[in-house]
Order: C-alpha cells, then structure tokens, then sequence
C-alpha cells in the first residue's frame, strides 16, 4: 500500500495538504518492522540527511514528513499505532482524500473519462480498505 501512495503522490495532483495527510496515514500503518526502522539509527541518519539536503534544495526535500518518524515522542507514537484512534484516523484521512480527489477530478461523472482518473480514485479507495478491515476483523 505504501508503494501506492508514493506513486500517487509523485505522478497525480501534488498539494501539500494531500501529502502531509498521506505522511499521516503512513505514520498510523506503516508495518511495524519498518516502523522501527525507521525510529532507529537508520531514521536518525535519514532525517540528518534530509536536513542537510534541505539546505540546498528546500523545494525538493520536504524535511518536516521526514523527520515526524523520528521525532515524535514513544508515548504518542504507540498510543496512536497500537489503539483504534489510529485506525479511525486512516479511516478519516482516506476518506477526506477520497472525496479531496474525486472533487479535484470535477465529479463522480468526470472520474470514469479517463484510465488515469479511474486508477487515481481506486488507489485511494484502496486507503479506506485497510481501516474497514481492522475495524471488521480486530487487531488479531
């Protein structure tokens, strides 16, 4: 899923409303593997890196969606990841980004003209699958 929303981000609509939203539902979903990864060491260099890239090209390198996974405290970050507010927030963020795109497209009549338009509204139909399957089955 992830792979889907930073394809999405980099070739649809680009605002930083849409992105930053997107930084949060990764933020809520990301594995937890990778989430960890990206808390650590590896994080840390990243963000250092993205700072410092910033520097020279502030148009290119968003550093504040970089540095919200290692920055943020522990407590907020596991009550966010391991509680149903996290689930409820992707539900929220997928559906504002729903109707964000079809409006942005012009219309639900306008969304099935064209390949591009279709495949942007089923991707981020896609967002609303994993919360409403959390929210069906449980966290087990």
């Amino acid at each position: 899923m992830v792979q889907f929303l930073l394809i999405l981000n980099h070739t649809g609509r680009r605002s930083h409303m849409q992105t930053s939203l997107l930084v949060a539902y990764i933020f809520s979903s990301l594995p937890t593997v990778l989430f960890n990864i990206l808390r650590g060491q590896f994080g840390l260099w990243v963000a250092f890196l993205a700072v410092a890239s910033h520097l020279y090209f502030p148009e290119t390198f968003p550093v504040s969606r970089v540095v919200l996974f290692v920055v943020t405290p522990s407590w907020v970050s596991h009550a966010l990841r391991d509680s149903i507010a996290g689930c409820i927030s992707c539900l929220v963020i997928g559906a504002f980004l729903l109707l964000a795109q079809i409006r942005g497209i012009g219309g639900c009549i306008n969304c099935c003209e064209d390949f591009q338009r279709v495949s942007y509204v089923v991707i981020i139909s896609l967002l609303l699958l994993f919360p409403i399957l959390y929210l069906w089955m449980g966290p087990y």
